[in-house]
């Protein structure tokens, strides 16, 4: 059915032509957008009429043809607004080579061509506030017809594989990725009045770093060398504080041969930020601020629904070690052992399972976080002072042996941005990097191995720096309501056509 609507189609195309109408137009000057209409006229009472020309163009979404009327419902960016269309009106306007000019909108024209019309406003007897046309122009011809129905679980493939129409039919789509943009831009924006200036870095690299993840490997033909997509942005920022920026960041795209699911996409969004002479409670300050002041620019409001649970971003948001949040939550003070053995048997107790792996006292709090604490974190809350086994690139902490001065943010039980206070001594950080490298020749896909250049860096002194990481996509995916970060990636990866499951796109 579908390929007998599309050469019916073509066909109109073609009768177009033949009629001197060319259905792929070059451009088109608006003077209104369908909003701004709405929005200007909104007092007009039923069926008075504006003696003012408007120009406006878009996509028709329903035609509704009444013998020498018509009604056609047009979309462009910002809504949709009703085309009046009356025979003798546009037969009058268009002249008489233009005298069947109507027929030919209604029998050539289809639900989801592009068209432009000029003409004046009038709200319609039943209340419809329309552009009274005068006359038309055939912008672009489609050949494909729009979706009766675009949602639901059948069709969540062809939602994300086809977002274009998914565009086009869903405004709350639309909406989502217009938030999108003004989150970006306001983060941006913010740093930008700080003093903070964004300084992209390499995309392809050499030695893969700044976080634990598995890469993606690629090789340069010319240059005979295999190399890795970044992983993170945070050792060439590093390197410009180095250098001596002291307000630095990036926001881009960060790459991870990593499983999918909907928290995580292989490719995603992340703004990195480092300011020298700080520490992590000033990334702590920065974060909640930053993230306030842009929710309150794009929403209007710091009160949220996620998923139907309402979230209270007013700050200040809640402060807590790790070691609390875990007592908390499993009864266990895992401070109080000096055994392995000993705090393994009490997290047992407390219901932890799978963690025969754990190594040390520190990565089974950290288990024990993962498994009790992190999915009943729905209100904003800083999580401080992680074990060092876990944190590579953060320094000790200056008075809680064991552990390191970073903070992750959660929200809606999900990490939203991980901090730290950096680390900047190379000696130190050279055997941490050297461990990670020794994970790695041991099979750790997710270890990297050791940037002698980064270190060469930090032996030329990084003063005291904060450094700040948040997702993205998580971030958007909170202050649009979204449950999947496919949802707020305009173009998410997925299997080719033929491989698609259900599994697979609600994995």
């Amino acid at each position: 059915m579908s390929e007998e609507l599309r050469a019916t189609r073509i066909e109109k195309a073609e009768q177009l032509k033949q009629l001197g109408i060319n259905p792929y137009a070059y451009r088109w000057q608006s003077t209104h957008h369908a909003k701004e209409l709405q929005e200007k006229y909104a007092e007009l009472p039923n069926g008075e009429e504006i003696e003012i020309e408007v120009a406006i163009a878009g996509r028709i979404l329903a035609r509704r043809v009444f013998g020498k009327l018509a009604f056609f419902t047009l979309q462009d960016e910002t809504g949709s607004i009703q085309l009046y269309l009356d025979k003798k009106r546009i037969q009058e306007h268009m002249g008489e080579a233009d005298s069947q000019a109507f027929d030919h909108l209604k029998q050539l024209t289809d639900a989801g061509d592009i068209i432009g019309a000029k003409g004046t406003v009038k709200r319609t007897e039943k209340g419809e506030l329309s552009v009274y046309v005068r006359e038309y122009t055939m912008l672009t011809k489609s050949l494909l017809p729009l979706p009766d129905k675009w949602h639901g679980l059948t069709d969540v493939a062809k939602r994300y594989r086809q977002r274009y129409v998914d565009l086009i039919v869903n405004p709350e789509v639309r909406e989502t990725f217009r938030r999108r943009a003004l989150i970006t831009a306001g983060m941006r924006r913010y740093l930008d009045q700080q003093g903070f200036i964004e300084i992209e870095t390499p995309v392809l690299m050499s030695e893969a770093g700044g976080a634990d993840a598995r890469p993606f490997v690629t090789y340069h033909n010319t240059m005979d060398m295999e190399l890795y997509l970044r992983i993170a942005t945070e050792l060439h920022l590093k390197r410009l504080v180095v250098g001596g920026f002291e307000k630095v960041f990036e926001m881009g795209r960060i790459f991870r041969n990593e499983g999918i699911s909907t928290r995580h996409n292989p490719e995603f969004t992340s703004i990195e930020v480092y300011q020298a002479y700080a520490d992590y409670q000033d990334m702590i300050a920065l974060t909640e601020t930053m993230i306030t002041t842009v929710a309150q620019e794009v929403l209007g409001t710091l009160q949220l629904t996620y998923q139907g649970e309402a979230v209270d971003l007013t700050p200040p948001w809640r402060r807590v070690t790790m070691h609390e949040i875990v007592q908390e939550k499993t009864g266990v003070d895992f401070s109080q052992f000096s055994s392995l053995d000993e705090a393994k048997s009490a997290a047992k107790t407390a219901g932890l399972v799978d963690i025969e792996n754990c190594e040390s006292i520190g990565k089974l709090i950290n288990e024990a976080f993962e498994q009790k604490v992190e999915t009943t974190l729905i209100q904003p809350t800083f999580v401080l002072d992680y074990p060092i086994e876990i944190s590579p690139l953060a320094k000790p902490h200056r008075s809680k042996s064991g552990l390191v001065e970073r903070f992750e943010l959660f929200i809606v039980g999900r990490e939203t941005a991980n901090s730290f206070s950096e680390l900047t001594d190379p000696l130190d950080q050279r055997e941490r990097l050297e461990a990670q490298a020794a994970r790695k020749a041991a099979g750790d896909l997710e270890a990297q191995g050791v940037d002698e250049d980064f270190l060469t860096a930090l032996e030329y002194g990084m003063p005291p720096t904060g450094g700040l990481g948040i997702g993205i996509d998580r971030l958007v995916m909170v202050l649009t309501d979204s449950a999947s970060i496919r949802d707020v990636i305009a173009f998410p990866l997925l299997k080719p056509e033929k491989s698609d499951s259900e599994d697979d796109l609600q994995s």
